[in-house]
């Protein structure tokens, strides 16, 4: 289906009636991919009733034939329905082409006095009907065949015949004498306009009749300039994928990338096919361009051509007109499948060395490192003598833009283009595993190791060892141990005690400890070496500042020293160790698990805010969520729910396969901690995937998933996920719970369940644990339960756990807690003041929920529950606080569903809750 020719048509169907009169010779010209032969082939449609249409197709193949295209003509005459006297003036034709067509020694073809006659006396004899003589491709018709069209054109004089050409811009053959010759003849030249974007959108719509996006339409007419072929390819290429509802400034990029990366094979044939058919300076010169990309200047792109200053001004001026090169000052494609058609009929040879030579061009005129390398990465061979120099030189540019994919592309071919096998190569190899550090850790540990291979001092080899980023509690890579403790032998094995050699042994040690986090003797034995250190170790130099870290991270998983101690150690660290993004290279992220462990946050918080202030370093996408980590914490724990939710959301935009497994934690507690059953589902989903974690990561994740199967009903297999999850890290030697608060979870399914001596043993055991640790909101977490269950004798233990908790920065727990005591005490004065200090705090602390239900605690409390539900209300809202459903209560307790449901609709209006949700918010504990 043709679109937008009607003004093309409109001049043909005029040319169709002035044809009746004289002979007319129409011209359909333009740029490659305008649509001439679209047209061409249409206009069979226009022609009057009882025409006779001839058909000529010319061929770059088929140009050395003699008479080629003339014998179309006459066969054509031969076969067709035309009576005796036309049969006869065409085989006097044929037999004149077949003696011009084999000319004697000595004699060349052409086009002779009595082929002309004979072609005038064939029209003559076809009879008086019109006739539409269609030549597709005039610039590749056979010289002799053009002789023959030429005079043609010129002596049809009283037929009726209308001759409509095609004919190329831009291609060399329009130079062509005999081709000019026939051009010149046309009465009207008709050039087929581009595609508006009206039709560009007709041809994106689907098959099903959706409507493209704006944005996608917009971005391919522009790409295309309207263009017949790219437009109608580049669509069909698109049109397949869907393209989502996006804010327009996302819409229009993602739709200009589309467009650029798409390469339909169509269009791409046939700019090949139109390239190898142009002269030898025409190819170099749109090779030049597609080799050192659009915009390139002028004299670079002549001197890798390999023409001067007049044969590139011919050469672009030829592809300008043959549309490979838009219009305008800067030089430029078309389009990107340009690119690919010339890499199409280049063989792989001849396309490496025009990226050489593109590269030694660039680098002799001083153009920036990334632009040579540009070019070197299309180059196998081991290139010049300054392309690894070049290479790592782009690299590093791109590292310092965290371009780390580029970086490592880069120095991968450094790698490839050096032969050499000593330090040179290894510091390649070093600098590869650094852009790799945060992208493909298994590759980063494989390179260190063959960097420490080729290395040749201890002190050297140690050094390259510690470049493996410390997986930060977890699994720690057996390669990667094994590397680290060679290197820590070898150092030892040379016997120096300088500074250097000291902090490298310093922070060898602190990668060998942490590696072993997992096993419960070693842990032992970080904490014996922590206090050896005595009550201040020394915390000066980066190296001891690391090896602390490691030690009190242990210190803080065995719950083996109170939380005071170790935050006062954890703090020295940080008022010494400058702030920067990625810190996640080295052990110290270990200090911030330890503080928060300790609930210690307002030298992080200080530490972090220092860090955001200060100068950048180039970090990866794994400090980042480090970061977000740690700030999502922060602000929660100072009860800025609606900021720890942003550094969550943060993260979570981000890829999972290179988070740390200390920051998994830290996410999932603030999601926990938020009540936010979506955002937990969605770490949960990113996170549960991964094979390569290590302890931390798997309870982290089974403590949110255990969360999940509770809220959907499956209390007793949450239970199970809640105690195994215990059994592992007791195993570990991981004895504290604050920041894996399993315990707790397990402690409120056990009492749902009804298993009261279950939870009341967990309970004490936890709370005799904390006590010991002594940091304050877990231990009034534990205080709040213990009392809750003890009833009527727990009130004692629930004012002790207030005044714990007002130490806390984690105010949000004194709310929960003031809002327990509050209903625990039923009336009077001290409930009404513990629920009004309880809503105040909750608003506060910027949890909406909480000072709700302490709000509607607040109005009835002069009202004792138990003078206002009856016994069998009180037994219905116990069954519900243990998350059993309607059946389950009626089956509990032997009656039917309804009359559950009639209790349930007593209690609510009694207790003034709009359903079961806000019920179980009520409910203490």
């Amino acid at each position: 289906m043709l679109h937008d020719r009607d003004v093309a048509l409109a001049r043909v169907e005029a040319a169709f009636a002035a044809t009746a009169r004289n002979p007319r010779v129409l011209l359909l010209a333009g740029p490659l991919g305008c649509g001439r032969t679209a047209l061409l082939r249409h206009l069979p449609a226009l022609a009057p009733a009882g025409s006779r249409v001839v058909r000529l197709n010319a061929s770059r193949a088929e140009r050395g034939f003699p008479f080629g295209v003339a014998r179309q003509f006459v066969d054509q005459f031969l076969t067709g329905p035309v009576d005796g006297p036309a049969v006869a003036a065409a085989r006097r034709l044929d037999d004149l082409l077949d003696a011009e067509e084999r000319p004697g020694p000595g004699e060349a073809g052409r086009v002779t006095t009595e082929i002309l006659r004979a072609t005038h006396a064939l029209l003559a004899a076809a009879g008086g009907s019109p006739l539409l003589l269609l030549v597709d491709d005039l610039h590749w018709v056979d010289d002799l065949s053009l002789r023959w069209l030429g005079h043609l054109t010129r002596r049809m004089s009283g037929l009726p015949v209308l001759v409509v050409c095609t004919f190329a811009d831009g291609d060399d053959r329009a130079r062509c004498p005999l081709v000019r010759e026939v051009v010149s003849a046309a009465d009207e030249v008709v050039r087929p306009g581009p595609l508006t974007p009206g039709t560009v959108r007709l041809l994106l719509t689907g098959d099903d009749g959706a409507a493209p996006h704006p944005a996608l339409v917009r971005a391919v007419h522009e790409a295309t300039g309207g263009n017949a072929l790219l437009a109608t390819t580049v669509s069909e290429a698109l049109r397949p994928e869907p393209f989502p509802e996006e804010p327009d400034g996302d819409a229009a990029a993602r739709a200009a990338r589309a467009v650029r990366e798409v390469c339909p094979p169509a269009a791409r044939d046939r700019v090949a096919v139109h390239l190898q058919a142009q002269p030898r300076a025409v190819r170099d010169v749109a090779a030049a361009v597609a080799a050192l990309g659009d915009g390139s200047d002028p004299g670079l792109l002549a001197r890798l051509a390999g023409v001067d200053e007049v044969g590139f001004a011919a050469a672009r001026r030829s592809l300008v007109q043959s549309g490979i090169l838009t219009a305008g000052r800067e030089v430029r494609l078309v389009h990107g499948v340009v690119r690919h058609a010339i890499d199409s009929y280049l063989s792989r040879d001849e396309r490496e060395a025009s990226h050489d030579a593109a590269a030694d061009l660039l680098y002799r005129c001083g153009r920036p490192a990334e632009e040579v390398a540009a070019h070197l990465l299309a180059v196998v061979h081991p290139g010049r003598p300054w392309s690894v120099a070049v290479l790592r030189a782009a690299a590093d540019q791109a590292l310092r833009e965290r371009r780390f994919t580029d970086a490592a592309r880069y120095l991968r071919r450094a790698l490839l283009h050096s032969r050499s096998h000593d330090e040179t190569r290894a510091q390649v190899l070093l600098d590869l595993a650094a852009a790799e550090r945060g992208t493909d850790r298994d590759a980063c540990e494989r390179h260190v190791a063959q960097a420490v291979a080729l290395l040749r001092s201890p002190r050297d080899r140690a050094a390259a060892a510690l470049r493996v980023p410390p997986r930060l509690l977890g699994a720690a890579s057996p390669s990667a141990v094994e590397l680290v403790e060679r290197a820590a032998d070898d150092l030892a094995a040379t016997g120096h005690r300088d500074a250097v050699t000291a902090e490298l042994t310093l922070r060898l040690e602190a990668r060998r400890r942490h590696s072993a986090h997992e096993h419960p003797d070693e842990l032992a034995a970080s904490v014996a070496r922590l206090r050896s250190l005595g009550d201040a170790p020394a915390v000066g130099s980066a190296a001891e500042r690391e090896l602390v870290a490691v030690l009190l991270c242990a210190a803080a998983l065995s719950g083996t020293v109170p939380a005071a101690e170790i935050a006062a150690t954890a703090n020295r660290i940080l008022e010494r160790e400058p702030a920067t993004a990625a810190h996640s290279r080295t052990t110290l992220p270990l200090v911030m698990t330890a503080l928060f462990t300790a609930e210690s946050v307002g030298g992080a918080e200080s530490w972090l805010a220092g860090e955001q202030r200060g100068p950048r370093l180039p970090g990866t996408e794994a400090d980042e969520v480090e970061l977000s980590g740690e700030r999502a914490f922060v602000m929660m724990a100072t009860c800025r729910p609606a900021q720890a939710r942003e550094h969550v959301e943060r993260a979570l935009a981000g890829d999972a396969r290179t988070w740390s497994d200390a920051a998994v934690m830290h996410l999932g507690w603030v999601a926990m901690e938020l009540r936010d059953r979506a955002l937990a589902r969605r770490l949960l989903a990113q996170t549960e995937e991964r094979r390569d974690a290590g302890l931390l990561f798997g309870v982290t994740t089974r403590i949110l998933r255990a969360a999940a199967d509770a809220e959907s009903g499956a209390r007793r297999k949450g239970l199970e996920t809640l105690l195994t999850c215990g059994r592992q890290l007791e195993n570990a030697g991981w004895r504290n719970s604050s920041m894996l608060p399993w315990r707790l979870h397990a402690i409120g399914l056990h009492q749902r369940l009804g298993e009261y001596d279950a939870a009341r043993a967990l309970v004490d055991d936890e709370l005799r644990w904390a006590r010991s640790w002594g940091a304050p909101t877990h231990l009034g977490r534990v205080l709040r339960m213990k009392g809750w269950m003890l009833r009527g004798e727990g009130v004692e233990v629930l004012r002790e756990a207030v005044e714990v908790l007002r130490s806390s920065p984690y105010r949000v727990e004194l709310a929960r807690t003031l809002v327990v005591l509050g209903r625990r005490l039923r009336n009077g004065p001290e409930a009404e003041a513990a629920l009004r200090e309880s809503a105040a705090v909750a608003r506060d602390c910027g949890v909406p929920w909480l000072a709700q239900s302490a709000g509607r605690s607040l109005d009835s409390v002069t009202v004792p529950i138990t003078t206002t539900l009856t016994p069998s209300e009180r037994r219905v809202v116990s069954l519900v606080g243990r998350g059993l459903t309607n059946r389950d209560i009626a089956t509990e307790l032997g009656v039917s569903s309804r009359a559950v449901e009639k209790h349930l609709t007593s209690v609510y209006r009694k207790l003034g809750v709009a359903g079961r949700q806000e019920l179980v918010d009520a409910l203490p504990g």
